[in-house]
């Protein structure tokens, strides 16, 4: 039985989950800007619910939701909120991306995703895990023309990618009026090259307000600045 993972105000169990809990979810559920105090929020892709449960500890948000598309994910998911601290304003959907756009009118203020990626050199020898991380689950194309439909009029998207998918992405928001407002380039450590872009949109043209992050200066030495963007929830932090 894998142990629940722990933070400073939650716990999170992912043993049902092919993905577990890494750095990637943890920076962008800390990064996300909460400036425009959004009402209703939306974790699209959520697995054990990690995302939504930040954004719950973060905000004020009235209601939360998230959707899932894996049975297994789903039922955890679901458990981890029941078992929260905010589980009246935390639902779980067990839908595709696209059931849930053709059935929902709703708009969101804010909605965020970690997308499952899938680069060509990674397999393993776990089959749902594969799954997860790859890309059909869930295209680029098909996560642009979700947030473009659910999307309220002065709300934010925030997304987790690879790096080297950056500009394909900013591409294809610009195609349905979303202009990128702030990004963040993540590297490992000061000689690594960046790996992730963090990327904030809205339907808003601003001047791109852009930043770096180096995790650590050496191995588990952390960097002032991941300390600061991660200490509300880890606990060794």
């Amino acid at each position: 039985m894998n142990k629940p993972f722990k933070f400073k105000e939650f716990s999170v169990n992912q043993d049902q989950c092919a993905m577990k809990i890494g750095t990637d979810a943890v920076l962008l559920g800390a990064w996300t800007s909460l400036e425009t105090h959004p009402f209703s929020v939306l974790d699209i892709g959520s697995g054990s619910g990690i995302l939504a449960l930040m954004i719950a500890q973060r905000s004020e948000a009235q209601t939360i939701e998230a959707i899932e598309i894996d049975d297994n994910a789903y039922e955890q998911c679901s458990s981890n909120f029941e078992n929260s601290p905010w589980a009246d304003r935390l639902f779980c959907f067990h839908a595709s991306l696209l059931e849930f756009v053709e059935e929902v009118d709703d708009e969101f203020d804010l909605i965020i995703c970690n997308p499952p990626f899938y680069s060509e050199d990674y397999k393993t020898n776990n089959a749902t895990r594969d799954l997860a991380r790859f890309n059909d689950a869930m295209p680029f194309e098909h996560l642009i023309y979700a947030v473009a439909h659910l999307l309220s009029e002065n709300g934010i998207f925030s997304v987790i990618i690879p790096f080297k998918e950056e500009s394909r992405i900013i591409d294809l928001a610009s195609k349905v009026g979303l202009f990128l407002n702030r990004s963040l380039h993540v590297k490992g450590n000061p000689d690594s090259e960046i790996k992730r872009s963090l990327l904030e949109f809205s339907y808003k043209g601003t001047e791109v307000i852009s930043s770096e992050l180096i995790i650590e200066t050496s191995r588990h030495n952390y960097t002032e600045d991941y300390i600061n963007l991660t200490k509300e929830f880890y606990l060794k932090m």
